[in-house]
């Protein structure tokens, strides 16, 4: 019988293990060293967005006007005026250190006890961050010389610098405590110090090779940093997932006495094919993000794809090879108590899991029922769900020293840490209808050469003054000069997201839904199946969006993890986790139902097909989700709202899809389903056949032949 596309490329690199094994070494140091080399560039902001904001910014860039990075000092005293001595104090040592230009004039607040000073950084806006660092140290020494009154900054500078320090810690924290809660884990699961170390070590050359590639691509993408946060979250997830699979089938073909070539042959026909699976289908999905229409979820699709790309390729190449030399050194370094099993690999895994699976077998339909009633009061909360761009106030809690400035600066003066812009571009922007327009406007700069105009006008009332400025005094003001005129700016921008995203969400969803349809559909012929796929990850999406919504919007258990509800969800969050969780669920759902049809082809009736698929996957699935899980949830844990977002949406979703989805509802429904779930229809009967089995035991192998057939067959093939 032909082998299988992974079971050919494992026998291969079982067969060339040193051109495997240094080949995947040499691609990564090569990637890690040359995208060393060449550094990351960071996408501008302005580029963050859709509409009118981005319009404008492009208008802007065009021109090759550079807007600074505007910064605030708000110096606040006790009594009326009081303030003056700390405020000039400010002006000068600001002044003095030599990164500033357009120093204002202290502005009072209205009751006189306040001032606000403004200023711009000098240089490009985009690397002020990397130099507003003097500025912070003299404001801070002016505080600390001036204990009689309040002195608060905040500013594109600023909140840049904060950004990039928490975003930089966030990710070394992430790095140095899900790498350790994973090789605990997998000690656990295998019992050995080097089967423990095997999928950790091919994760992370996964990701070192992905961030090599990365910072190649990001100059000539537009990649943020939260990018790389995200890779590496997908990548050394789903890398440790994938030679989990592969590596417990081994070993659970070598503890059924298969020879080591036999077993390895299997382990590559069977998770290697569902490893092939399911990284194509997240792959795929990944994809649907390119038709949001926003450069950051671009972004996200690369990084994704990506570094789903080479934990596929690391998975099926060089880990095969590995075995092959390992051979039974995989067990060396046994943790005592931990590993209770022989040298010829671990025993046949499921006891627990035939335990549990035995009633909902026996009563279907409760289960389904009971599953679906738990799954859709979890994501009840949903319905009320809030979407909005979390400002930087936001994204580092309210008790930081960013935010609270930000929120005094607002209460002070209105509108002005994130007043809108409106960008004027004309013919001859010194024309009279032109100059009698930007004359209704207080805060207006005249670029004459590029015949574009700058016209800062604060939001106090927030979204309300946004419309009205958009829908009435815009319009008015240069509606019949001939010139284009849009609105940009903080506020701005976070509303032309979210029109964006909900504009993008649809096609996304179509997009998704559809390719894994066809995928799950070519893989199993049988669109029973396909169909049962996309609503089991529909429910498990719709409990993690429920549960986000309950901790972040409305504040319920957020403590728990050192957060706080901000009353809505990042807006960008939804359209991921539907992304991301409809490529992961594959893994489990592929793994799985693909262990059952394995079982179903040998002959095995439907339920006892679902029994074994289940128990025999039950040690594997289990402890994939202990990891994807604990990586997830050291996400949630960090400094930045919309990675303790991401983290606990993902975590919850995965903890539901590997226990209450795969455990009860998929069981309960095949089940329930019999013998439908394996009907192709005459049309569909042109889809090729696929073997889900080892070699030798699929579609032409004899039903009923016993585990000694398949074993003399497998071994006559060697």
């Amino acid at each position: 019988m032909r082998l299988n596309l992974a079971a050919r490329i494992g026998v291969w690199s079982a067969h060339h293990r040193k051109t495997a094994i240094l080949g995947w070494l040499l691609f990564v140091v090569l990637a890690t060293g040359i995208g060393g080399a060449a550094g990351t560039v960071d996408a501008a902001e302005s580029e963050n967005g859709a509409g009118d904001s981005v319009r404008a910014a492009r208008i802007l860039d065009d021109a090759g006007i550079d807007r600074p990075a505007g910064e605030m000092v708000l110096v606040s005293a006790a009594g009326v005026g009081d303030w003056k001595a700390a405020a000039h104090d400010v002006s000068v040592a600001v002044t003095e250190t030599g990164e500033i230009r357009d120093l204002a004039a202290p502005v009072p607040s209205r009751d006189g006890k306040e001032a606000l000073i403004t200023f711009d950084m000098k240089g490009d806006a985009t690397t002020a961050p990397d130099r507003v660092r003097p500025v912070l140290d003299a404001v801070s020494r002016v505080k600390e010389a001036r204990p009689d009154v309040r002195i608060e900054q905040f500013g594109e500078a600023s909140a840049g610098k904060w950004l990039s320090d928490l975003l930089g810690e966030d990710l070394r924290k992430a790095e140095f405590t899900a790498v350790p809660l994973a090789l605990g884990i997998l000690l656990v699961a295998f019992g050995a110090v080097v089967a423990a170390l095997l999928p950790v070590g091919l994760a992370l050359t996964a990701c070192l090779a992905a961030f090599g590639l990365l910072s190649l691509a990001s100059h000539q993408l537009q990649l943020f940093q939260t990018t790389y946060s995200v890779m590496f979250l997908m990548g050394f997830a789903v890398g440790v997932d994938y030679c989990l699979f592969y590596l417990r089938r081994e070993r659970d073909e070598r503890a059924a006495g298969r020879d080591p070539g036999t077993a390895l042959r299997i382990a590559a026909s069977t998770s290697g094919r569902s490893v092939l699976v399911s990284g194509v289908t997240v792959m795929v999905a990944m994809a649907g993000m390119f038709l949001s229409g926003l450069v950051l979820f671009d972004g996200f699709a690369i990084a994704t794809i990506t570094v789903v790309l080479i934990a596929v390729l690391g998975s099926v190449t060089v880990l095969p090879a590995l075995l092959s030399w390992l051979g039974d050194r995989i067990d060396a370094g046994r943790v005592p108590l931990l590993n209770r099993r022989g040298k010829r690999g671990v025993r046949v895994s499921g006891g627990i899991a035939g335990t549990l699976l035995r009633p909902v077998l026996a009563r279907p339909k409760i289960f389904a029922v009971a599953s679906v009633v738990v799954l859709l009061t979890l994501a009840a909360p949903a319905l009320g769900m809030k979407t909005e761009s979390l400002g930087l106030e936001k994204q580092f809690g309210s008790d930081s020293e960013l935010s609270v400035a930000y929120r005094h600066i607002e209460e002070s003066f209105p509108g002005g840490p994130a007043p809108a812009l409106v960008v004027v571009r004309a013919d001859a922007i010194d024309s009279p209808e032109l100059r009698a327009a930007l004359g209704t406007f207080d805060k207006v700069t005249v670029h004459r050469e590029a015949n574009i105009a700058e016209i800062e006008v604060p939001l106090p009332g927030g979204e309300a003054d946004l419309t009205e400025l958009r829908e009435k005094r815009v319009p008015a003001a240069f509606g019949d000069t001939g010139a284009e005129a849009y609105v940009t700016g903080e506020l701005a921008g976070s509303v032309d997201f979210n029109d964006q995203l909900k504009r993008g969400i649809v096609p996304v969803f179509a997009f998704i839904t559809v390719v894994t349809f066809l995928l799950m559909l070519f893989c199993f012929r049988s669109y029973v199946i396909a169909v049962t796929s996309i609503l089991l990850n529909l429910l498990s999406v719709g409990a993690a969006y429920g549960v986000m919504t309950a901790v972040f919007q409305h504040g319920r258990g957020a403590s728990l993890i050192g957060s706080e509800g901000v009353g809505a969800i990042e807006s960008w969050m939804p359209l991921f986790v539907l992304v991301v969780l409809f490529g992961l669920s594959m893994d489990y759902h592929v793994f799985v139902v693909s262990r059952i049809r394995e079982a179903r082809e040998r002959g095995l009736g439907t339920r006892a097909a679902i029994d074994e698929g289940i128990r025999r996957t039950a040690g594997a699935v289990t402890g994939a989700a202990v990891i994807m899980v604990a990586v997830f949830s050291v996400f949630a844990t960090l400094s930045m709202q919309d990675m303790q977002q991401m983290g606990v949406g993902l975590a919850v979703a995965v903890l539901l899809d590997a226990t209450v989805v795969r455990m009860i509802l998929l069981p309960s429904v095949m089940a329930l389903l019999g013998e439908r779930n394996w009907r192709t229809p005459r049309g569909l009967s042109w889809l090729p056949k696929t073997d889900h089995g080892e070699p030798g035991t699929g579609a032409g192998a004899e039903p009923g032949a016993g585990p000694e057939e398949h074993e003399v067959r497998a071994a006559r093939r060697v």
